[in-house]
């Protein structure tokens, strides 16, 4: 089993299904939010940034290929979005749903453990991608004010310490969560040192 494997969005209008598969992504520690259509998707995935979306094709209202395109607006490319269908089974429509930005597409019915597998893939690739990301974009100022809080500095002393106001130092700390993916400052230090993006303290 994946220790705390993530957060996955199950977007489906079928309670059944959903429930299905919150059965199975518990077998493998995650945790699941059900939405029947686009709209409770967009408003769950707005509340709590999932880790990966199931994400049906046909869905009352708002299709499922509105809802990837709105997701892929917010979140970008790193989000893992898998394209579920039962209806929409033909080579053709899994060729458009991964041309119209979905990392994957799985036809109901399908094999628990094929869908299981897909998912921990996912989750896989999802995990490496925020550390190489946070690499490439935390500015120089950032990295030493992650460093700094790393070191068990609070934001008064970080100011103090870079001749910088407190409030200048709160905007680059939520930037720094943002790039990191994360979503509180403990969280920011534990990735960083996880990651190797601060040098070990003595």
């Amino acid at each position: 089993m994946i220790s705390n494997c993530g957060h996955i969005l199950v977007v489906d209008d079928d309670p059944g299904f959903r429930d299905l598969v919150a059965t199975l992504l518990e077998r493998i520690g995650c945790q699941t939010v059900g939405a029947a259509d686009g709209q409770d998707a967009l408003r769950a995935a707005g509340s709590s940034p999932p880790d990966v979306v199931l994400l049906d094709v046909d869905l009352p209202g708002t299709s499922g290929y509105e809802v990837c395109r709105e997701l892929r607006d917010r979140y970008g490319d790193d989000l893992p979005i898998v394209f579920i269908s039962g209806e929409r089974t033909d080579q053709l429509d899994r060729v458009s749903g991964l041309l119209l930005g979905a990392d994957d597409y799985v036809v109901k019915p399908f094999e628990p453990d094929e869908l299981l597998a897909r998912v921990r893939r996912l989750l896989a690739r999802a995990s490496i991608r925020p550390a190489a990301r946070a690499t490439e974009e935390l500015t120089s100022r950032e990295q030493e004010i992650l460093r700094l809080l790393a070191v068990g500095l609070d934001q008064a002393a970080i100011a103090s310490l870079l001749v910088i106001s407190p409030k200048t130092v709160a905007t680059h700390i939520q930037r720094i969560l943002g790039k990191l993916g994360v979503r509180s400052r403990a969280q920011a230090v534990a990735f960083a040192h996880q990651h190797g993006l601060v040098a070990a303290t003595s």
